[in-house]
């Protein structure tokens, strides 16, 4: 009797260890699986924050593209306007021209007496 009981407390002991092994096998699986996840939403967080900072930059450079090209459009009417129809090397000037330069000419084209004066000197 007291060896039937005495199994019966082992295998009980054992059941209960079994649980408990089982248990906390899956709670680290469950922390690995979290970590793991967590890691992964980071890595989706940094490629995303990536692509919105190039969309950004895309977007930024397309609008200064935008701006010069405006500019250089707006150069073009009044170097026309002021000195008639422009030679190729004056258009081609303006166009490859950046938008500081653009500026300047802005402002001397309202004083300069001549074409030349206008793009000199840049």
């Amino acid at each position: 009797m007291l060896v039937t009981r005495m199994e019966k407390w082992v295998e009980q002991k054992t059941i209960q260890m079994r649980q408990e092994i089982e248990q906390q096998v899956r709670q680290e699986l469950l922390q690995q699986m979290r970590q793991e996840l967590r890691q992964e939403l980071q890595q989706q967080v940094q490629v995303q924050e990536q692509r919105l900072e190039l969309q950004r930059q895309q977007r930024l450079e397309a609008e200064q593209r935008g701006e010069a090209k405006g500019e250089a459009t707006l150069i073009l009417r009044q170097l026309e306007r002021r000195f008639g129809a422009l030679p190729d090397w004056a258009r081609d000037r303006v166009l490859a021209a950046d938008t500081v330069a653009m500026e300047d000419w802005a402002l001397r084209v309202l004083d300069a007496a001549s074409l030349e004066e206008v793009l000199a000197g840049d």
